[in-house]
C-alpha cells in the first residue's frame, strides 16, 4: 500500500510517497480502506517539528501523519463484532492516515450515518470534537451568553459557531471578509473583519474567547472580555504566553488538547445526518499531493476543512 511518510522534521517537501506493507491484524482491531483523511493545522506543525505532536513522535521517524480518516472496512479481527466488511467508518488516529490502507483499533471507529457523505464524514472528527471540548469542556458556554471566534471560517472555527449557537449562545465570528457571507449562512450574530480596528474598538464585551490563532492576534482580544471573562486558546505553541496574560488581566484561561472521545463524535455525526452541522470542505488533494494539501493549510487562510483522497 502507498502512504506519506516524513524521514525528517521541515517544510512540506519531507512527504514522500512510498510503498509498504500492510501490518498485520490483531484480534481487536480493522482493516479499512481509506477514502479520505483529513488534513489538519497539527500535521502541518507536526511535520514542521513544532509543538507537542513532534515531541510525540521524534523518535519514531519515518512516521505517517494523519490524525482522522473516513474508511470502508476491509476485514475485522477475531475478536472484532462492532464492525463488518463493508461498513462505512471514521475516527481519530494516532497518526498513520494518509495512507490507502489503515489498521486500527475497531473502538477507536464509528459506523457513518447513512445520510452522512464521504466528505463530511471525513472532516468531522478532529476539527469537531475539538470545537465541542473547546466550547463546553473548557470554555464552559452557557445559553445567552456571548462568544467572540477567532478564525471563525477555519476547520475548526466554522463548526464551533454553529456548536455554540446550538447551545444557544451569542456568536460574533472574527473573518476576513471574503468569509463573511459564508459564515452569516452559518447563523453567526455578527461578522467582523478581524483587521478592523474600528469595527473590533466597537464590540461589545464576550463571555468568552475562543482563540483558534494564538500568539498576537490572541493577546490583542483579551481587551474584549467582560470582567472575569473566559478564554480558551488552542494553539499549543503560544498557549503558556496567551494563558499569562489572561491571567494577569484578571481572565479566567485555559489551553487545551483534544482527547479522543467516541461518545462525542457520535453525537457530531448525529447533528451531521440531522443536517444541524455542516462540515464545510473547501479542497481535496490526491493522497500523492499531500505537500500542497499542507501548503494550503499553512497558509491560515483556508475555509473549512482540507482533504486527502485515495
Amino acid at each position: 500500500m502507498k502512504h506519506l511518510v516524513i524521514k525528517a522534521f521541515g517544510d512540506a517537501d519531507q512527504l514522500v510517497l512510498t510503498e509498504s506493507t500492510v501490518n498485520a491484524l490483531a484480534s481487536n482491531e480493522v482493516r479499512i480502506k481509506v477514502e479520505y483523511a483529513g488534513v489538519n493545522p497539527v500535521d502541518a506543525k507536526t511535520r514542521a517539528g513544532l509543538g507537542w505532536g513532534a515531541e510525540a513522535i521524534k523518535d519514531q521517524l519515518p512516521w505517517t501523519p494523519g490524525l482522522e480518516v473516513m474508511g470502508i472496512v476491509e476485514e475485522t479481527g477475531s475478536e472484532v463484532s462492532i464492525h463488518h466488511a463493508g461498513d462505512r467508518v471514521c475516527g481519530l488516529l494516532a497518526g498513520g492516515g494518509y495512507s490507502e490502507v489503515v489498521v486500527a483499533p475497531a473502538n477507536a471507529l464509528l459506523r457513518v450515518p447513512r445520510a452522512v457523505s464521504n466528505e463530511m464524514a471525513a472532516g468531522v472528527s478532529l476539527a469537531g470534537i475539538t470545537a465541542l471540548q473547546a466550547l463546553t469542556e473548557h470554555g464552559c458556554l452557557l445559553a445567552n451568553e456571548r462568544v467572540l471566534i477567532s478564525a471563525a471560517a477555519g476547520g475548526v472555527g466554522h463548526l464551533a459557531v454553529q456548536l455554540a449557537k446550538d447551545i444557544g449562545a451569542s456568536v460574533v465570528a472574527l473573518a476576513s471578509p471574503n468569509n463573511h457571507e459564508f459564515l452569516r449562512g452559518l447563523e453567526a450574530d455578527e461578522v467582523i473583519d478581524y483587521q478592523d480596528e474600528a469595527q473590533l474598538a466597537a464590540l461589545a464585551p464576550a463571555d468568552l474567547l475562543l482563540d483558534l490563532v494564538g500568539g498576537e492576534s490572541a493577546l490583542g482580544l483579551l481587551s474584549h472580555l467582560k470582567p472575569n471573562g473566559r478564554v480558551v486558546t488552542v494553539p499549543t505553541i503560544t498557549a503558556e504566553q496567551v494563558v499569562a496574560a489572561a491571567k494577569a488581566a484578571g481572565l479566567t484561561a485555559t489551553g487545551m488538547l483534544k482527547h479522543n472521545d467516541t461518545q462525542q463524535l457520535s453525537l457530531l455525526l448525529d447533528a451531521v445526518a440531522e443536517q444541524r452541522l455542516h462540515v464545510e470542505v473547501s479542497h481535496v488533494y490526491p493522497l500523492a499531493e499531500g505537500a500542497k494539501a499542507h501548503r494550503q493549510v499553512e497558509t491560515g487562510h483556508t475555509r473549512g476543512k482540507i482533504l486527502l483522497k485515495n
